[in-house]
């Protein structure tokens, strides 16, 4: 039968257009259970490698045949042997090329919105990360913000649509995973803005971003306007972009919050997290479309494959919006904390510049699940 290569962006078209797959995840359970690919329509089997050396006759029942079938498996070697024995017995069966390394890297455009005065909004999603980075266009210049550190994504996609990328931003010091903002200022020329709160430790220049900085992007109306935002970190800063979008950086999402630890001071930073969620963000209007730096779960993405809502909206159904007692608000973003992103502080070494891992470090230090939130 036939056994074909399929492409992570093969795989995350399938997540968009919410299709059927079934996944046969040949990796170890623990790996399986802590981080897999998603979609609204995939089913799955984990069988590790070890297990189908004698052959696939005892699982095949547990496939269907009338669902594409995708075999995956950390790096793509051990897949491509299974879906050959698959391919023997006669099934059809893809395997994934690069394995779940190239899922954690791929990066799917999406558009938002069409912006005032001819502005388009894009929101680059991470499928296999969680990760949501951003790029406004206008009048034939660009901003970026919280990019990932696949920095050619970014500029392929600015000369495609024949724009110069003229600023970076980064909401605040990311700890999960290893940003491209300064990459690409400096590959193109742009300004890099960096919160100074969370910049103290930085080795590199940068453009303090300050609260109520105001970035207009080529010759329209569109502005960026930072909102400061701590909490999840003390520098956290939101944006507002074209009087219609809130970037919320790591502070909210839509179905959870932001964390308070990834520096070490929880009990520090449980204060602002919760004066930016309920007094800051109240001030702001409900219409506004609240587009994060991340997602927890696929469940966070609009059929058109975004992850956005309306701030209203948001109010009323996110459950850490809701939290009436000040106690119980500080419990449970201090004690009931999911486990920490791997490697998170190397990755905010990375990104102080204090530390220059190769390009293999870089991707075991991001590889798993997004672990920014509280929910």
């Amino acid at each position: 039968m036939t056994l074909n290569k399929w492409t992570a962006e093969q795989v995350a078209k399938k997540v968009m257009k919410n299709e059927r797959l079934f996944i046969l995840d040949v990796r170890n359970a623990d790996a399986f259970a802590d981080w897999k690919i998603e979609g609204h329509k995939f089913e799955y089997l984990n069988i590790p490698y070890f297990e189908l050396l004698d052959g696939v006759e005892d699982i095949l029942q547990q496939i269907p045949s009338d669902t594409p079938l995708l075999v995956v498996c950390a790096k793509e070697g051990s897949s491509i042997m299974v879906a050959e024995m698959l391919s023997d017995a006669g099934r059809d069966a893809a395997y994934l090329e690069g394995g779940m390394k190239t899922w954690s890297e791929y990066l799917e455009p999406v558009k938002v919105s069409n912006l005032e005065n001819g502005g388009e909004l894009y929101q680059f999603v991470r499928l296999g990360k969680g990760c949501l980075s951003y790029m406004i266009i206008s009048n034939g210049e660009a901003a970026i913000v919280d990019a990932t550190r696949m920095i050619d994504v970014f500029t392929d996609f600015a000369a495609s649509k024949n724009v110069k990328i003229t600023n970076v931003f980064d909401t605040h010091l990311h700890a999960d995973h290893i940003s491209g903002g300064r990459h690409i200022a400096e590959k193109t020329g742009a300004t890099y803005y960096l919160p100074p709160k969370d910049a103290e430790e930085v080795v590199f220049d940068y453009t303090p971003l300050e609260n109520g900085v105001e970035v207009r992007i080529g010759d329209s109306t569109i502005a960026i306007q930072s909102v400061y935002s701590p909490g999840h970190t003390i520098g956290s800063t939101s944006f507002v972009v074209d009087n219609k979008f809130l970037l919320t950086g790591d502070i909210l999402f839509i179905d959870s919050i932001g964390r308070p630890d990834l520096a070490g001071l929880a009990e520090d930073w449980v204060g602002d997290l919760r004066e930016t969620l309920y007094s800051r963000y109240r001030e702001l209007s409900n219409e506004l479309i609240v587009l994060p730096a991340h997602f927890m779960i696929i469940d966070e993405l609009n059929e058109d494959g975004t992850v956005a809502k309306r701030l209203g909206d948001l109010f009323e159904e996110n459950h850490g919006l809701n939290i009436t007692d000040e106690t119980e608000f500080r419990s449970i973003v201090t004690d009931n904390l999911p486990p920490q992103p791997n490697a998170y502080e190397e990755i905010r070494q990375v990104n102080m510049g204090k530390i220059v891992p190769s390009g293999d470090e870089q991707t075991e230090m991001e590889i798993g699940p997004n672990r920014c939130a509280v929910r």
